[in-house]
């Protein structure tokens, strides 16, 4: 069997298991696990505690809570009026819904520019955790969402570098930061779409490595037949001019590896990411054209020829024959009780307005296509001016934050009864830890210069994948009226590139040093998020204190 020492050494490094000290008797595998949920407390707590406030409906909470409280009572999203009469004076409808009056939607069914999953998810924690008149349940499902992403972005972590310290190092920094905190106790639908998509790239991972055990066991088998047909690897200019002995590889097609449950799972997670919102859409599209390309790839590694025309054509179409469809399908189901309440929204525009459309489709689904094209005008013609609007080049260095309350309380309550002669303010700033997002951006550039150096390395596409899915399209919409908040799908590869370059210097240092290294990052990391924490969740503080945390003018 030919199995050259480059290969070998590649499948040693790609497999080994980690390498860690029992504890308590417990395995490498359990004790992983129990890292992984003692890092996803420190998340919780960060998250869950005083979830409750502020008692008010914050920022974009305005259409996405209501609606979600209507759809849970009726089906689809509903009107509200923006005031009612109560006794002599006109009360905004938001102050009745922060204050439990919440049954105030009308017959009429609502506009609504994004698809409902997010809003459905917003009202399963309302049908679970008491009702629209507790502020935490409008809250908990993206709390309970911003957790799982924590916990996922570890597990993910691990299975890249197999390295227990790494892991942890990541997700530490994505449980202290302060979009993934901020995002996480408000009740808007940009979390979820993160923890879809985190979750359907670890499958994707996953999916990875067992085709890369199926190669590798399929290769076994052939390269151990006598009659197989062998070539010399494609070989450079250089090499050729330096003598080097080209690679002997397989000449044979190999496996299909094209399907695998894991990878149906990742599709059905992006579409329903989707169904919260279309940037859905450039994940989808990112993820499978760099999966596929691994599984390309890695037939090229084991040693199978001709490894593009079986790798991109063969396994690349049948991938694409069955993930597209069932990508479309998802998100058709997302959009169920559209088609299941004859009330919805344009649910009979069709009919309305005959030989309109795309006249091939049946009615429904013309006007659900109308639907849509209402909707994409919307997005793409959205430039109203906005006090925090931001650029989306500035995303990765949080530039211009978003601000989603600010107020002041009457009184010294909280933090503020330490400066009783100050003005007391309450504030939510959607802002990341400065110190992960700013180092995070400059090891992003790290780590595709050692992925240079090192003359490829397959996980640098997984630190890459958030941000060519996540961020990289808006750049075609610098005009659009966007926020910085929805930088939180860019989050955990922001950490991701963290884990990148520290990993590397974890090989190259000595134990010691690593452990320095760590525990200081870890150390300041979590330092600046406790000075940040309080105008991250609305306590109380006063005006000075509030003020020594606006380090640019461009926060304020």
């Amino acid at each position: 069997m030919m199995i050259t020492a480059a290969h070998a050494r590649h499948t040693a490094a790609s497999h080994r298991p980690t390498k860690l000290p029992r504890h308590w008797g417990l395995s490498d595998a359990a004790w992983n696990w129990l890292l992984t949920l003692l890092v996803g407390l420190v998340a919780a707590v960060l998250r869950l505690f005083r979830l409750d406030q502020p008692r008010a409906v914050v920022f974009d909470e305005t259409y996405y809570v209501k609606d979600a409280w209507a759809m849970l009572n009726t089906g689809v999203e509903r009107d509200w009026p923006s005031k009612l009469a109560v006794g002599n004076k006109l009360v905004p409808i938001n102050e009745l819904f922060a204050s439990g009056d919440t049954d105030h939607w009308l017959q009429s069914a609502e506009y609504v520019v994004h698809p409902p999953m997010g809003k459905w998810f917003i009202a399963w924690g309302l049908k679970l955790f008491g009702g629209a008149a507790n502020p935490a349940a409008w809250r908990a499902s993206v709390a309970i969402a911003g957790i799982i992403g924590v916990i996922l972005l570890t597990r993910l972590t691990l299975r890249l570098f197999h390295n227990t310290s790494v892991a942890v190092l990541a997700g530490l920094l994505m449980a202290v930061d302060g979009v993934g905190i901020v995002m996480a106790r408000t009740g808007l639908l940009d979390n979820f779409i993160m923890v879809l998509a985190l979750a359907a790239f670890l499958l994707l991972v996953i999916h990875r490595d067992h085709a890369r055990a199926k190669l590798e066991q399929a290769y076994a088998l052939d390269a151990a037949d006598p009659d197989a047909s062998w070539m010399p690897a494609w070989q450079s200019r250089k090499q050729r001019k330096a003598g080097v002995q080209p690679r002997m590889v397989l000449n044979a097609a190999g496996p299909v590896v094209a399907f695998s449950w894991a990878r149906v799972g990742a599709v059905v997670l992006l579409g329903l990411a989707t169904g919260v919102k279309w940037s859905g859409t450039y994940l989808f599209a990112v993820f499978c054209v760099i999966s596929v390309c691994w599984d390309a790839w890695n037939r090229r590694e084991v040693g199978y020829r001709p490894w593009f025309r079986f790798g991109m054509l063969r396994d690349g179409i049948i991938s694409a024959l069955y993930m597209v469809p069932l990508y479309g399908l998802t998100y058709l189901l997302d959009w169920i009780t559209w088609f299941t309440h004859s009330d919805s929204y344009m649910h009979d525009w069709a009919l309305s307005h005959p030989g309109e459309g795309w006249q091939w489709l049946p009615p429904t689904l013309r006007s659900f296509v109308a639907y849509h094209q209402q909707m994409w005008d919307f997005h793409t013609h959205l430039d109203a001016p906005h006090d925090y609007k931001a650029n989306p080049l500035t995303w990765p260095l949080q530039i211009r934050p978003t601000s989603f309350y600010w107020e002041k309380p009457s009184g010294h309550p909280g933090l503020c009864a330490l400066a009783p002669n100050s003005q007391c303010v309450e504030a939510i700033t959607s802002l990341g830890n400065p110190l992960i997002w700013w180092v995070g951006s400059l090891c992003t550039v790290l780590a595709i210069g050692i992925a240079i150096v090192k003359h490829g390395d397959w996980r640098i596409w997984a630190v890459l994948a958030g941000f060519l899915g996540g961020w990289l399209p808006w750049v075609q919409y610098l005009n659009r009226t966007t926020f910085t908040f929805y930088s939180i799908v860019l989050l955990p590869w922001i950490v991701l590139a963290i884990a990148y370059v520290a990993n590397e210097l974890r090989l190259c240092c000595s134990r010691s040093t690593w452990l320095v290294a760590w525990w200081a990052v870890v150390i300041v990391a979590t330092l600046v998020s406790a000075f940040f924490y309080p105008i991250w969740t609305a306590m109380p503080v006063p005006y000075e204190f509030w003020r020594a945390h606006m380090w640019l003018n461009s926060w304020i």
